[in-house]
C-alpha cells in the first residue's frame, strides 16, 4: 500500500463512527466481544472512559475517500486493573528508575480475558500492508506522546506475528477451557475423567443436591429487569466479599442483555423459589462456544460456586452441542472440574531500549518457567488420555 493512500486517526468514542462501519471489518469468527454493540455499551454506561483509568483512543485507518480501512481497538491506561495480563511488577521497577509507566497504551477488550483480533481490517483489503500500518501506527503513538508502552492483549494467532515482526516481545498465559467430545449427557463426561475426578465432581454436586435446589436457565431473550436486578446484587456482592468495587454497572448489563440478546445466557440457582446465585455465560453459537464471565451469590452453601458456574454451564453446552466452554483467566482449580490448560500469547513493545532488555531477559525466563507449568499439568490431566491444547 502506497503510505500517500491512507490516513490515520484516533477517535475518542465508537460513537464517531457508525455500528456498520466497525462491524464490517470483523472477520466472521470474531466473537461476540469485539462487537460495536459490546464496546459501545462499555462506553455509554461509563465503564470505561472519563475517571475510569480507561482513556479511549481507537485507532483507524482511513483512505484518501474517507473508507476506514482497519482498526484496533485500544486505551490509554492510567493502571493495570481489569486487564488479566499482570504488568504491576514492571510499573514498580520503572517506578523506582524514576519513569512513569502509566499512562501505556492497550489494545484489548476491557475487562474480557479472551483471545480474537486485534487488527481489524476491511474485506478485500491488504491484510499485511494494513495489518503493518497500524502496528507501526502503534509504536507511534506511544513515542510521540511518551508513553511507556504498548501492551495487547490476547490476540490471535496472525495478529501475533504481525506484532512480532515489529519487535513486540510475548508472553505466555494459561488458561483453562473445556472441550466438548461429543458427549451426549453429563454421565458421559464424567466417565471420560480419571476416577479421582470424576468421585470428586460426583461429591460436590450430591452436596448440593441435598439442599434441594433447582435451577433456571434463562436464554437472553428472556431474561427480565428483575433477573437482571438479582443478577448485579450478586455480581456486586462477589466483589464486595473480596473487598473490591466491580468494574461494571447494572447499566451496562441491562444494555447488553437488549442490544445482544442472542449471545446470553443466565443461569439461576433457586432455593425455595427464591433466587440465591446466579452465573452469566456470553455465547457464541456460530463459533461454537460459551464464556463464563460472572457469577456470584448471596448465600453461602458449600461447593454452590462450582455447581452454577461450571457443572450447570457444561450440562448447557453438552445440550447446545457447544465445543468449547472458557471458564475465564486463571485458576488451576478448574482442571479438578475438567478443564484443560490452553497456553495464550500477549505482545508487548517498552519504548525505553534499556528497561525492553531488562524484560525480555525476564520474558525468557519465565516462557522457560511457563513450559515447565503446563508440562506439570499435562501430568494432571483430568481426563483418562488427554493432551493439552497447544
Amino acid at each position: 500500500m502506497n503510505t500517500e493512500s491512507y490516513q490515520l486517526e484516533i477517535i475518542s468514542s465508537l460513537s464517531e463512527i457508525s455500528t456498520h462501519e466497525w462491524n464490517d471489518l470483523l472477520p466472521n469468527n470474531a466473537g461476540p466481544f469485539l462487537r460495536y454493540e459490546f464496546l459501545q455499551s462499555l462506553e455509554e454506561c461509563g465503564c470505561v472512559g472519563v475517571n475510569t483509568g480507561w482513556q479511549i483512543a481507537h485507532l483507524l485507518v482511513r483512505s484518501k475517500e474517507s473508507k476506514i480501512l482497519g482498526a484496533m481497538p485500544l486505551y490509554l491506561k492510567n493502571h493495570s486493573y481489569g486487564e488479566f495480563v499482570f504488568d504491576w511488577a514492571w510499573a514498580e521497577a520503572y517506578a523506582q528508575s524514576g519513569k512513569s509507566y502509566y499512562p501505556k497504551a492497550l489494545c484489548a477488550i476491557p475487562f474480557t480475558p479472551v483471545q480474537g483480533s486485534r487488527l481489524l481490517i476491511a474485506p478485500q483489503e491488504n491484510t499485511v500492508a494494513i495489518q503493518t500500518i497500524l502496528v507501526s501506527a502503534l509504536k507511534s503513538l506511544v513515542s510521540q506522546n511518551s508513553l511507556s508502552s504498548a501492551h495487547v492483549l490476547f490476540p490471535e494467532a496472525t495478529d501475533l506475528r504481525a506484532f512480532f515482526e515489529q519487535d513486540f516481545m510475548l508472553r505466555d498465559s494459561v488458561q483453562f477451557h473445556w472441550h466438548n467430545q461429543s458427549y451426549p449427557n453429563f454421565e458421559q463426561f464424567l466417565a471420560a475423567l480419571n476416577m479421582k475426578r470424576r468421585k470428586n465432581i460426583r461429591r460436590e454436586r450430591a452436596q448440593v443436591a441435598l439442599e434441594n435446589i433447582q435451577y433456571r436457565h434463562v436464554p437472553g431473550n428472556e431474561v427480565t429487569q428483575d433477573d437482571w436486578e438479582f443478577f448485579y446484587r450478586c455480581y456486586e456482592n462477589t466483589y464486595l466479599e473480596h473487598q473490591s468495587s466491580p468494574y461494571l454497572n447494572a447499566m451496562f448489563f441491562k444494555q447488553l442483555g437488549q442490544r445482544m440478546p442472542e449471545c446470553i445466557h443466565l443461569i439461576i440457582a433457586m432455593l425455595n423459589n427464591t433466587p440465591i446465585a446466579t452465573s452469566l455465560l456470553v455465547v457464541d453459537k456460530p463459533e461454537s462456544k460459551a464464556y463464563g464471565r460472572y457469577w456470584g451469590s448471596i448465600e453461602y452453601i458449600p461447593c454452590l460456586h462450582f455447581e452454577t458456574a461450571y457443572y450447570q454451564a457444561i450440562e448447557y453446552c453438552i445440550k447446545e452441542g457447544i465445543q468449547t466452554f472458557e471458564g475465564g483467566a486463571q485458576g488451576e482449580h478448574k482442571m479438578a472440574r475438567g478443564f484443560l490448560p490452553t497456553t495464550i500469547q500477549s505482545a508487548h513493545w517498552i519504548a525505553d531500549e534499556g528497561f525492553s532488555r531488562a524484560v525480555n531477559r525476564f520474558l525468557e525466563r519465565e516462557h522457560e518457567g511457563m513450559a515447565a507449568y503446563v508440562d506439570e499439568l499435562e501430568e494432571r490431566s483430568p481426563l483418562k488420555s488427554a493432551k493439552v491444547t497447544p
